[in-house]
């Protein structure tokens, strides 16, 4: 069978599957919280014969419109979007401001589109002064618009957030008189928690990432301590409803013992 065929014959026969899909999930199982390494669009580009990497980067800004709707039709409420890392900060000059662009219109879309409270996470001293001006403008704008969150994480790196947050916990507990004992007698997990990027949040029941990669490469390495993970062969571009809907019926069938 030629590559057109089988093309064809995939495309008649996804939407079958999708519908199956959905009769086998249990929408009470829906996780309220996912976070999504959008890995893979350097790559997709590649595979694609594009030359340029921001072809992949284009592709994959398009597919995020699809996937908050995919999980708004779940019930998903909040879901945290890694779009750039803090390792990302150290590519070419050329392409790193290419794809800082690239990023500030994807959230321009998401704020004109009017459908999410749209906040931005990560270590946002170390982006351009445009683009964190921007993305503090569109959390002010934005907050309290609905009841679904889209976190876009940006100059994200976990470690870089565990140490921003002790780094707080303790200034605030200075600023406070605390002595050196006292701060330490009071450092606990509640009270770094309270000053991670997502404080005031749940946590990610469901962590997926596309492009095959099995690692979480820094991604909420706090927050996910007990989330289910889901890893997906397809570039981030490539990302289908049926792939997200797999994600979501591996999540349900699995059952969470949170250490128990």
């Amino acid at each position: 069978m030629t590559n057109p065929i089988k093309r064809a014959v995939k495309a008649m026969l996804y939407p079958l599957y999708e519908r199956r899909l959905l009769r086998q999930l249990d929408f009470t199982q829906t996780p309220r919280h996912v976070g999504v390494i959008l890995d893979g669009n350097r790559r997709w580009a590649k595979s694609n014969f594009e030359a340029n990497p921001n072809a992949g980067h284009h592709a994959g800004a398009n597919k995020i419109i699809e996937l908050l709707t995919w999980c708004e039709e779940a019930d998903v409420s909040i879901i945290t979007l890694w779009l750039l890392s803090t390792d990302n900060l150290n590519r070419d000059p050329e392409e790193l401001d290419a794809l800082l662009k690239i990023i500030a219109t994807a959230v321009d879309h998401l704020d004109e589109l009017g459908r999410w409270e749209i906040k931005p996470l990560g270590a946002l001293d170390l982006l351009p002064e445009w683009l964190r001006l921007k993305l503090r403008d569109v959390e002010a704008r934005s907050k309290g618009r609905t009841k679904t969150v889209v976190n876009v994480a940006i100059g994200y790196g976990g470690r870089h957030e565990i140490v921003d947050a002790v780094r707080e916990f303790i200034q605030d507990e200075i600023a406070e008189g605390k002595s050196s004992e006292q701060i330490a007698e009071l450092l606990s997990i509640d009270e770094v928690s309270k000053h991670l990027y997502t404080a005031g949040m749940p946590d990610p029941d469901l962590v997926i990432r596309t492009s095959g990669e099995q690692r979480l490469s820094g991604f909420l390495l706090w927050q996910s301590a007990h989330s289910e993970f889901y890893f997906c062969e397809a570039y981030w571009p490539d990302f289908r409803r049926v792939d997200f809907l797999r994600a979501l019926r591996a999540y349900a069938q699995r059952h969470r013992r949170f250490g128990r």
